[in-house]
């Protein structure tokens, strides 16, 4: 009997762990605010800009001034986000978004990692944390 309880009280704590961390999914989108992005290249931290989020709407990223137009995008339910316009250096000079993943981990701040493909096929990855 005592080991039936402790397999029940496990799946529900199981369960209310996976639906909290994915809650903040549910809604497809980022929270609202500035996201800093940085790539980690020869031992020092490169700014890339900043992108802008409000709803469903991203501008930038921008290094210096402001973006002139905002894009749509869209969050899938696991953190994944698909751009729905250019992303400045990331999507231009034959360079294309491989994937970009959310992290909106409660302990932290809102970030998402974006992983950018070269013309080359090498790969480089940065991370963008609301400021």
């Amino acid at each position: 009997m005592a080991s039936r309880i402790s397999r029940i009280f496990s799946t529900m704590l199981l369960v209310a762990a996976t639906s909290g961390a994915r809650a903040d999914f549910t809604d497809g989108k980022l929270p609202d605010g500035t996201y800093h992005c940085e790539v980690y290249l020869l031992g020092t931290f490169l700014s890339l800009g900043d992108i802008t989020i409000k709803g469903n709407v991203y501008s930038g990223p921008v290094i210096f001034g402001t973006a002139r137009q905002g894009y749509n995008y869209q969050m899938d339910a696991n953190g994944e986000i698909t751009w729905l316009g250019p992303l400045g250096g990331y999507t231009t000079g034959g360079n294309s978004i491989s994937l970009t993943q959310a992290t909106l981990d409660g302990q932290t701040s809102p970030s998402f990692d974006i992983i950018m493909k070269q013309p080359d096929g090498a790969f480089t990855a940065s991370t963008c944390t609301k400021r």
